[in-house]
């Protein structure tokens, strides 16, 4: 099947047609082009990517210190052994990323500086038609027989910070790690950074050398565990000259296993893996630090993702004197740094607001079914990858309590699947449709709130799709389960209607 293009007169704009449009070229992106590519080799396909470059949350967030917080034995994809150290920097990801595209040519599948703006579909052709803003203002247009969409789970273009008063008065700078300043100056500076997560976690162990010193004021405490940045099951299997691909895959089984127990034994023992992994702090900080106030959260593990500090950096940093906690709420900004709601006051230059991201329900792409506008809240997600009366489009979402890219892998496994079940049936299209006794059920949120609730998904939950209590209607996270159910899904079971 051929790439084809038209072009009618000079004032109309080209448009291009292929089998398969991928949205984004950052890690799903990427992973999703290789499966398709490896397993349904002759559909045409090309990639839209915003940026100008590959790489998705490793090119947009520039901060000092970018990692991965999960191992890249696993975030890595099944297919392309990672060699390094478990947990990799952002260079390092791209460097992995940049190889995969280059060993399986996929360069010359990807389109950058091609934001999308629509994506509509027309029952009476059974194409979407995607509008993409180039970066020199020109408009693209494609036409596609299959959407999928790759484009991550927040808004690349700003982070999340909230408003808090006299914000204005603050007379230094403030700055969100997802658009870092190249020109920011922190030598020497006293820096506070809002925030409890991986990326507070992140960046203050990175500057806190160059800084005067770096205060990370949390509301509340996060789970962190640590450990040496090393695996030394991959260490001992490569001095016995065992293949690069043996070590990824045993050392991913092994990941995956210990994995899967921390998960279990924080759900199914929550008191006591709360106490091994605060153990596990204090172990780390001097004698006397106070570990109830600063590292001991309000909520059971794995209700949040668990940071993973290598070589307990920010640790190392606190009982340096480099950088100091601070467990508190804001009252007010103001010229000199921040008023705390306990009547002290922080002095600051730089104030950091590593406080979360926007949740983007697929890219905030206008999307529209023959000419009605299509919210995503009115649908209902069949297995956490399509919705609810939404042809031929199919969306990789990952894990919350493991590495995202484990479902990159399993979702493609399934689309490619599902595509040659098209044609052998002679099918078009394929729309997930609730049949007669679940429309009845009553639609619930997209994902239980009581086991899982970072702030930036309770700020949009109310944009996600829906469930129902049902596993042909719900994404259950929960990857052991998947790895095994997706690949024995019926196609023909009802769900799935083909046409």
């Amino acid at each position: 099947m051929s790439t084809t293009v038209e072009r009618a007169t000079e004032s109309e704009v080209t448009k291009e047609h292929f089998d398969v449009l991928i949205v984004g070229a950052g890690i799903s992106g990427i992973g999703s082009a290789y499966h398709l590519l490896t397993q349904n080799p002759e559909r045409s396909f090309v990639m839209l990517e915003a940026m100008d470059h590959f790489g998705g949350t490793w090119k947009t967030h520039r901060y000092p210190g970018i990692r991965s917080d999960s191992d890249l034995y696993t975030f890595g994809y099944r297919f392309k052994p990672w060699t390094s150290a478990p947990i990799a920097t952002a260079a390092e990801i791209q460097k992995y990323l940049g190889d995969v595209i280059e060993e399986n040519h996929l360069d010359r599948h990807i389109r950058y500086g091609h934001h999308i703006e629509s994506a509509s579909w027309d029952s009476t052709n059974n194409l979407w038609t995607i509008t993409a803003r180039q970066t020199n203002g020109d408009t693209a247009v494609f036409t596609t027989n299959f959407l999928w969409m790759c484009q991550g789970y927040y808004r690349h273009n700003e982070g999340y910070t909230p408003e808090w008063p006299g914000m204005k008065d603050f007379k230094g700078r403030i700055v969100h790690p997802q658009t870092w300043p190249d020109d920011l100056e922190y030598k020497d500076q006293e820096v506070i950074v809002i925030g409890s997560g991986a990326t507070a976690a992140t960046l203050v162990p990175a500057i806190a050398d160059d800084a005067a010193h770096v205060t990370v004021l949390q509301r509340s405490p996060t789970y962190f565990f640590t450990g040496e940045n090393r695996n030394l099951l991959a260490d001992h299997l490569r001095e016995l000259d065992v293949p690069e691909e043996w070590v990824h895959d045993i050392v991913r089984r092994e990941n995956l296993f210990n994995l899967r127990a921390l998960t279990q034994l924080a759900l199914e023992e929550p008191e006591f893996a709360k106490e091994a992994l605060i153990d596990l702090v204090r172990a780390a900080l001097p004698e006397g630090y106070d570990v109830d106030t600063h590292f001991t959260p309000r909520y059971m593990p794995w209700r949040q993702r668990i940071a993973f500090l290598p070589d307990g950096d920010l640790f190392k940093a606190i009982s340096s004197g480099q950088a100091s906690m601070v467990t508190d709420e804001i009252e007010t900004f103001t010229q000199e740094g921040v008023l705390l709601k306990s009547g002290a006051e922080l002095h600051a230059d730089i104030i950091v607001t590593a406080t979360g991201f926007h949740l983007s329900v697929l890219g905030d792409i206008a999307f529209s079914i023959d000419g009605v506008p299509l919210d995503f809240a009115d649908t209902v997600t069949f297995r956490g990858l399509m919705f609810s009366g939404v042809p031929n489009l199919v969306w990789t979402f990952g894990y919350f309590r493991a590495s995202w890219t484990l479902r990159v892998d399993l979702v493609s496994d399934f689309t490619c699947r599902m595509l040659t079940h098209m044609d052998e049936l002679g099918a078009t299209r394929v729309t997930p449709r609730l049949r007669r006794d679940e429309a009845q059920d009553t639609p619930m949120d997209w994902i239980d709130t009581e086991y899982f609730n970072p702030g930036y998904l309770l700020r949009s939950l109310h944009l996600m799709p829906k469930r129902l209590d049902r596993p042909e209607w719900r994404h259950t996270q929960d990857y052991w389960a998947e790895r095994d159910e997706l690949p024995l899904v019926d196609l023909d079971d009802g769900c799935l209607v083909f046409e």
